[in-house]
């Protein structure tokens, strides 16, 4: 069995949620208390044992280019005012892993920006996910490599799942079981009504997907926003090659929603010793008026 080495990081999205911050600023950039959501995304990457990131970026978002690059310049400065942590945190952002970059000439899609990804993971499994979703997780049990401890045990593919109240199964992708003891999944229902959901089990922005998945993109047709989309081809591969839902340990933020990128924002900050106490004592102060 090959080694899951290698995670696609699509993040060429336009934002438009949250304009107008984001008519400069990436969405991925946008910070959860002082650093970028993609941060966190690709901490999580490296602590799971990927050695190499490849970011589907458009050609609005030199921004993320710069943040994991070297700055000489501020690491000077920060030096001559004798702030050597600060020098040492952003050196660290530079030297994370190995990143490369592609960009998305035009929004096609989901499936259309990870076909870009075929020559860079080559005939290997591979790990996706996305720059707006969040994931807090104990330390030394990175979400990510939950999904690739269950491939290596089952050698399929793997989706990251967990339970959803149902009344909010039309926001999401929702499992359809074919066996719920092993987690077997049979097919994804794309966002349903509550009356349609076969399950209140939700895919939420955690893949790790074999290689064969190009081979579908490469006839993929138009779907929904006459856009190519991934969980379109990952249905088809699903009729070829056994999924499983892996639900994982862990808290789901999506923060590309505004309700989502605050409740990050402040279940992140209340677990910072120098901002939780506060905090806390101004969100009280807000309930108890």
């Amino acid at each position: 069995m090959k080694k899951v080495r290698k995670a696609v990081i699509p993040v060429a999205g336009m934002g438009t949620r949250f304009l107008p911050a984001t008519k400069s600023v990436p969405k991925e950039m946008l910070p959860i208390v002082d650093k970028p959501t993609l941060q966190y995304i690709i901490e999580e990457v490296v602590e799971s044992g990927i050695e190499e990131i490849l970011l589907i970026s458009s050609p609005y978002k030199k921004a993320i280019e710069d943040h994991f690059d070297r700055s000489y310049e501020l690491e000077s400065r920060l030096t001559a005012s004798s702030k050597i942590e600060q020098v040492e945190e952003i050196k660290k952002i530079a030297g994370l892993a190995k990143i490369f970059y592609i960009r998305q000439g035009e929004p096609m899609g989901s499936a259309h920006a990870i076909r870009l990804a075929k020559s860079f993971v080559g005939d290997e499994p591979f790990a996706v996910l996305y720059g707006d979703d969040l994931m807090h997780y104990e330390k030394g049990n990175p979400v990510l490599k939950q999904l690739i401890d269950l491939h290596y045990q089952t050698n399929g593919n793997i989706i990251g799942v967990q339970e959803v109240d149902p009344s909010l199964v039309s926001k999401y992708g929702i499992i359809e079981f074919e066996d719920v003891a092993n987690g077997k999944i049979k097919t994804i229902i794309e966002k349903p009504s509550v009356e349609e959901a076969p399950s209140n089990i939700a895919g939420l922005g955690r893949y790790i997907i074999n290689s064969t998945i190009f081979d579908i993109i490469d006839e993929l047709q138009p779907g929904k926003g006459n856009e190519y989309q991934f969980t379109d081809a990952m249905k088809i591969l699903m009729t070829k090659e056994p999924f499983y839902a892996c639900k994982f340990a862990g808290k789901y933020y999506d923060t590309g929603s505004k309700i989502g990128y605050l409740k990050a924002n402040i279940d992140f900050a209340l677990e910072r010793d120098d901002l939780k106490a506060e905090l806390f004592e101004h969100l009280k102060q807000k309930i108890d008026a």
